[in-house]
């Protein structure tokens, strides 16, 4: 029994358990007791949860047994279960056996780096200023109208909003003229005539901005919800406080708004940087094609022609998963590491 825990008795004249202490371990005794009563209670909460967890077992957990084809001998027509053991040689040939399917996946690396760098540096700050902006709207309606319309692109199907991107930049079979976007850049100069009629998604140099423009636009005005519930969470007094003090709109921003929502821009940052390198290869398949693979390619966009299509020097399976396995794992230490970093600089973590 540590000492801290025992107080002293004048008229027994003997150390006695801290009154408090023995509430904490009547509590831990019945602990069991006490969780049984709570589930007991809420049951109807707990049923509702039965289909969420199915649902997660069946669609999470039990797709795990296939990673163990990244070990194995892919063999044509045989389950995981029975083809041979290779240990860690689709890694070693992936990372460092110098063959066809180690430059092309260390290219999708890269690109998959790139890209997700790139929506972090820009993508991650637009639903901030689009939620500041929301606050700055006076009237209800309005910022209703503003709010929906930039919620629109996110329930659109990835087929219909790449089929949109396509239409607007590239020469296509349904329409025999070149995208309005790129006629409007090639007349103020930014492009040439040729590289414009030639369609800009045909073009390497342009893949990653026209990516990077169509997320933002996709997802800004839905990722904006969660920091304008914590700015609207933010008490008037504060704002009262700043503008006695003489702080104009932006001076509030920076000294109220910011720090208030300092907290969830910190969880937000760490999750989006768990997801850095967790590019879905939906929307990259739809953009691309061979003349852009140099830059487009990702590793999620590899493993599928290795694992599905038999392309890319030779299809394997067991080369796609551990791929996909590398970045996965990838992605767990980003995610360890920026919540460490944050736990460290600002005492907020997501655990």
């Amino acid at each position: 029994m540590n000492d801290e825990y025992l107080i002293y008795n004048e008229e027994l004249k003997c150390y006695e358990l801290d009154p408090e202490q023995k509430v904490r371990d009547d509590v831990e005794k019945n602990r069991w007791q006490l969780n049984k009563v709570a589930i007991l209670k809420d049951w109807r909460l707990y049923v509702m949860l039965i289909p969420m967890i199915v649902v997660f077992v069946l669609w999470r957990y039990f797709p795990m047994y296939e990673l163990l084809g990244c070990f194995k001998i892919t063999e044509v027509g045989k389950q995981v279960s029975e083809m041979k053991w290779c240990g860690f040689a689709n890694f070693q040939a992936l990372m460092f056996g110098g063959s066809t399917q180690s430059v092309l996946f260390w290219r999708a690396f890269r690109n998959t780096f790139v890209l997700s760098f790139y929506g972090l540096l820009f993508g991650f700050p637009m639903p901030i200023i689009l939620a500041l902006f929301f606050n700055e709207i006076k009237s209800d309606i309005l910022r209703s109208v503003y709010q929906v319309l930039t919620y629109l692109p996110k329930f659109m199907s990835t087929v219909v909003m790449t089929t949109l991107v396509t239409m607007l930049l590239k020469q296509n079979d349904l329409v025999s003229s070149t995208g309005i976007i790129s006629n409007a850049l090639a007349a103020i100069g930014l492009i040439s005539q040729e590289t414009a009629d030639a369609g800009l998604l045909n073009n390497p140099s342009f893949f990653r901005a026209i990516y990077q423009i169509s997320g933002i636009w996709e997802e800004a005005g839905y990722g904006s919800i969660v920091y304008f519930a914590a700015i609207i969470g933010i008490s008037p007094t504060s704002y009262e406080a700043a503008q006695i003090d003489g702080a104009g709109k932006f001076a509030q921003m920076r000294y109220v708004v910011i720090p208030c929502i300092l907290s969830t821009i910190v969880i937000m940052l760490i999750t989006k940087i768990g997801t850095l390198l967790s590019i879905g290869y939906e929307k990259v398949i739809l953009l691309y094609n061979t003349n852009t693979w140099v830059t487009a390619d990702v590793v999620s966009t590899f493993a599928y022609r290795m694992g599905l299509e038999g392309t890319s020097g030779g299809g394997s399976q067991a080369i796609a998963s551990a791929a996909e396995m590398l970045n996965n794992i990838t992605g767990m230490i980003l995610v360890i590491g920026a919540n460490a970093i944050a736990k460290k600089a600002s005492d907020v973590s997501l655990y």
